[in-house]
């Protein structure tokens, strides 16, 4: 990835500290009058991360969907107060306040890990959790994972066409079609148990296990040192603004 925007200049270890700060200053707001600053901030990040509104909306297309089915029932379901009736159907004051500060914080939270990540390769991403101290197994085990679903995909894809040269029809499902993907869904499972077998070993026999430190490569500069202040600063004034409105409300 080209680095060309400011939030992909970024230290990634100082992006994910950032992260974790946002997610916990949001997920402490409470209070309806602090959602245009989830918002404006979350707006800002996607100004200066490069990424484009259409690759925001792909992102956001399947977990929005989940989320609104739940929002559309907190304010048939939840409250006391009526604040619109239509026949049988009554809207809440209390639910749809509650779906709507849900969806802001939902909207804020999955919107600034959404742009903060992408602002940085998945790689990347992983070798700076290991450099802020997360285990280096775990670290191993993601980037394999990382890997293998990849292998795993192209597999899939060689199959495919290879069924579809053999005249299997998969948009008509029916005994015999569904005996055939159960058989690739089989043959991919073994075929990748077999590999991740032969790699395990071949990396114990070259030392594997052995915990030895690596040099993550990343230099911290002022640009990340500001970028990190900033986004600190806007977490505690955030937290700062919930907490008495929490306390009073």
């Amino acid at each position: 990835m080209k680095a060309t925007s400011i939030l992909q200049q970024c230290d990634p270890r100082f992006k994910l500290l950032g992260l974790g700060a946002l997610v916990l200053a949001f997920a402490m707001i409470n209070d309806l009058r602090l959602v245009p600053l989830i918002l404006a901030t979350t707006f800002i990040l996607w100004s200066l991360s490069g990424l484009s509104p259409a690759f925001i909306l792909r992102r956001l297309r399947y977990p929005s969907l989940l989320l609104v089915l739940l929002l559309l029932g907190l304010p048939l379901a939840v409250g006391d107060q009526a604040w619109l009736a239509w026949g049988p159907l009554t809207i809440y004051q209390e639910g749809l306040a509650a779906a709507a500060l849900i969806g802001a914080r939902f909207l804020g939270i999955f919107l600034s890990a959404l742009i903060l990540l992408n602002t940085s390769p998945l790689t990347t991403n992983i070798k700076a959790m290991r450099a802020l101290g997360m285990p280096w197994i775990l670290v191993d085990l993601a980037l394999l994972v990382l890997r293998y679903l990849q292998v795993i995909g192209q597999d899939y894809r060689q199959m495919r066409t290879a069924m579809r040269a053999r005249g299997f029809r998969g948009d008509r499902l029916g005994p015999r079609q569904l005996q055939t993907i159960a058989w690739l869904t089989g043959s991919l499972l073994v075929r990748s148990y077999e590999r991740s077998d032969w790699i395990y070993r071949a990396m114990r026999l070259r030392g594997y296990g052995q915990n030895v430190e690596q040099a993550h490569g990343f230099r911290a500069r002022r640009l990340d040192f500001l970028m990190l202040g900033l986004i600190l600063a806007v977490s505690l004034l955030i937290t700062g603004l919930s907490l008495p409105l929490n306390l009073s409300s």
